[in-house]
């Protein structure tokens, strides 16, 4: 793919920047991600961007925080439709598949990106990626209090929810190959491997390599939301 391939900002802002090097991300990886490749993509010299990012470090935060943002800015208003008709449709069970899913949709639109959502620090450290930022952590606790959970039972909730969330997303774009470990966990090995002293897992590898990563979300999504259930009653 030549940089005529895709659009370039026709003027030049963070929040374009950041778009443009979401972008890049997206179609060549997180590691041809420097000042000098997006200021080519941006069809400016790399110190053009130096106005807006103070450098790679600051391109990486600011474009997992406009993602998060974004998914936060559709769910709120969503949410806030959904609570004017709470006592009719929905409830609470509805907010967390919203929100799961939506996340889940970040993981495979930003496969690069998502274990960057996962593991740059958060704005505080009792605060749990996937839900990264205070105003995230704050609309997902006092939705569940406006659905009847008290203060225990919204944090229990919470904890649960990341939790799952974090581990099933990981899991699901690891194994589509997106690289997740240190850079030598990250190579992919060049031979199978011998299975001559594990019977059961030669046996069972056909079932172990079908990917049923969605139907698997959906059952444990279900699973979840029911021990939350019982949790507040």
């Amino acid at each position: 793919m030549t940089d005529g391939d895709h659009s370039r900002p026709s003027q030049l802002s963070r929040d374009s920047i950041l778009e443009s090097a979401t972008e890049l991300v997206d179609r060549e990886g997180l590691r041809q991600l420097t000042m000098r490749r997006l200021g080519s993509w941006c069809g400016v010299e790399a110190m053009a961007l130096y106005r807006y990012v103070s450098g790679r470090e600051d391109l990486v935060t600011g474009i997992v925080d406009r993602v998060i943002d974004q998914l936060y800015d559709d769910q709120l208003q969503k949410r806030d439709d959904q609570l004017q008709k709470r006592d009719t449709e929905g409830g609470w069970q509805e907010y967390l598949q919203r929100v799961a899913h939506g996340f889940r949709d970040i993981a495979f639109e930003h496969p690069e990106l998502f274990p960057l959502i996962a593991t740059r620090p958060p704005e505080a450290p009792w605060i749990r990626p996937p839900l990264r930022s205070l105003k995230w952590t704050e609309t997902f606790l006092s939705t569940l209090g406006e659905f009847g959970f008290d203060d225990d039972a919204a944090v229990s909730a919470y904890k649960s929810f990341t939790t799952f969330l974090l581990g099933h997303l990981l899991l699901e774009v690891s194994s589509h190959g997106t690289e997740i470990g240190p850079e030598d966990a990250r190579r992919i090995r060049s031979e199978p491997p011998d299975l001559s002293a594990c019977p059961n897992l030669r046996r069972l590898q056909h079932q172990l390599e079908q990917d049923h990563g969605h139907t698997e979300f959906e059952v444990s999504l279900e699973n979840l939301l029911d021990r939350i259930e019982l949790e507040v009653e």
